[in-house]
């Protein structure tokens, strides 16, 4: 469609599916994540741009380009931090916990799945008051505690049923057996996989290929071998039937049924499912899968007597394991070196932004951090109070001393603002606007008790010993205060523009003073074009 037939509403909902379509195939999302960027893109709405690229991302990452998708989980998530966009966060955080599944750092996949849990608040959707409760379950039983994973399956378990996230709650419970299976706790993981059963029969639900196949590995566990066997022919009937896009999947699925089948004796259809397995896992290089078609395979030589066989098979078995495991060293250093690169990069560009908003002089913030949290303060702080104070004579200074020696003075000013202003409003700020001009923030201080302490700082710095640095010529401020209840309308241009006239005020009264609650002049000279005497 063109851009100007792109309805936003329609292309956030269509994100939306997509962000939370319980199952999509890989291909199928990567390009219609790219089709949607483009639309936001076309209708310059960056928060569409960011939400499409983060699908995009957690395609890259389904496909194995793991390098791709943490450089762009990174420069959204900072994008999201930067705009406090706390549910695009949650979302960069569950996809850095499934990026460092890949690289088997268990530690920071929990870190990073507890942050995605910290961050839901009512703007979180049903499917993330679930989904997100889940990978965090999950993230616990990779780390090997189950005891602190259960309470959290429960959890999500009984939010799925109060959401009516019926299609989540499968899923859930697929994975909350799966995590008590790759934990050996072969009866739980039963008792789990049949409440996915029945919750699947109730609500009409046909078990997809992979959560068949959970059933199945759980139900040779335990010894039910016919019924594992079935169950795993259902299984890859479906995939067959096309409800599995990922041809990897087979060859799990014909190793399965060949474990069932020798559990029960049937050694013959069991070689030969694994004859198949093999072939696909040599055809599509499923080096860590063939390492257990190995391992089976010495298993069924041994079922069958063939004991010098099931021999020369274990030492293929342990031969693959090893050279699997240096493959999966290799692939996992380079895949932290990536993330490390990219957790370097988003550091360095914290500090970058940092820097962007101080006062390279001073180190006290500027004008741009102004301009972006004042008005937020402003609105949430009826008692805040801004002052801009002013050096008096400060042209003097540069001009009958030096300009670096007026620096001198700018930065030391600074510092009697920043340690006098934290004494009396601890939550507050000191900002350089430019040139000898400053804003000090008073949160949560009416002006009447605002003045009071500027007036002590104004003192501190006219008591200064400036000797030593200006030779005897004294330094003071004028200071015009503005309490934001008292402008109208309530805005950090009015706040800003109150506080200038009374600077003006105390500048027109003879200086080394605190203005406040003057009232406006109907023609008064702007500040801007005012010269120090």
């Amino acid at each position: 469609m063109d851009g100007v037939d792109i309805d936003v509403a329609q292309l956030s909902a269509a994100l939306q599916a997509l962000e939370e379509q319980v199952s999509v195939k890989a291909e199928v999302g990567y390009t219609t994540a790219l089709e949607l960027e483009r639309q936001a893109a076309a209708v310059g709405d960056e928060m569409l741009i960011a939400r499409a690229r983060l699908v995009h991302a957690n395609m890259l990452r389904r496909t194995g380009d793991v390098a791709t998708a943490a450089r762009q989980v990174h420069d959204i998530h900072e994008w999201a931090l930067v705009h406090g966009d706390r549910r695009l966060q949650a979302r960069t955080h569950l996809s850095w916990a499934y990026l460092n599944r890949l690289t088997g750092d268990t530690a920071q996949r929990l870190e990073h799945a507890l942050s995605a849990v910290e961050l839901l608040d009512e703007t979180a959707t049903p499917y993330m008051q679930v989904w997100y409760r889940c990978t965090l379950a999950d993230a616990l039983a990779d780390n090997g505690d189950m005891d602190a994973a259960r309470p959290r399956f429960r959890q999500a378990e009984a939010l799925a049923r109060e959401l009516h996230q019926w299609e989540q709650l499968t899923m859930l419970l697929n994975n909350w057996a799966v995590s008590e299976y790759e934990n050996d706790d072969f009866p739980r993981a039963r008792e789990v996989a049949a409440r996915m059963l029945e919750h699947a029969a109730a609500h009409g639900f046909d078990l997809e290929p992979a959560q068949l196949d959970t059933i199945g590995a759980i139900q040779i566990e335990n010894g039910e071998y016919a019924e594992a066997e079935q169950t795993m022919l259902v299984c890859i009937a479906r995939r067959d039937a096309g409800e599995s896009d990922n041809a990897d999947d087979l060859a799990e699925y014909l190793l399965n049924l060949a474990r069932a089948q020798r559990g029960s004796g049937a050694t013959d259809r069991a070689q030969a499912s694994l004859d198949a397995a093999r072939e696909l896992c040599v055809d599509r290089e499923l080096h860590g899968l063939l390492v257990r078609v190995h391992q089976e395979q010495a298993e069924l030589h041994a079922a069958r007597g063939e004991f010098a066989e099931a021999f020369a098979a274990q030492k293929v078995f342990v031969a693959a394991k090893e050279n699997l495991r240096a493959r999966q060293e290799q692939a996992k250093a380079l895949t932290r070196q990536t993330l490390f690169e990219t957790a370097e990069a988003r550091e360095e560009a914290q500090q970058f932004r940092e820097q962007a908003r101080r006062d390279p002089l001073t180190g006290l913030r500027n004008r741009r951090f102004v301009d972006e949290e004042l008005t937020a303060l402003i609105a949430g702080d009826p008692d805040l109070t801004v002052a801009i104070a002013d050096i008096d004579h400060f042209k003097q200074i540069n001009d009958q001393l030096s300009h670096d020696t007026g620096d001198q003075v700018l930065v030391q000013v600074a510092k009697v603002l920043e340690t006098e202003l934290a004494a009396v409003a601890p939550e507050g700020f000191v900002a350089r606007l430019g040139g000898e001009e400053f804003l000090l923030v008073l949160p949560a201080t009416p002006v009447i008790l605002a003045t009071r302490h500027l007036d002590g700082i104004r003192r501190a710095i006219s008591e200064f010993d400036w000797h030593d640095t200006t030779n005897g010529l004294p330094v003071t401020v004028s200071i015009g205060v503005a309490g934001v209840n008292e402008t109208s309308p309530r805005s950090q241009s009015a706040a800003l523009a109150t506080a200038d006239r009374n600077l003006y005020a105390a500048k027109h009264a003879g200086r080394n003073r605190v203005v406040a609650g003057t009232e406006p002049e109907p023609r008064r000279r702007a500040y801007r074009d005012r010269t120090a005497p």
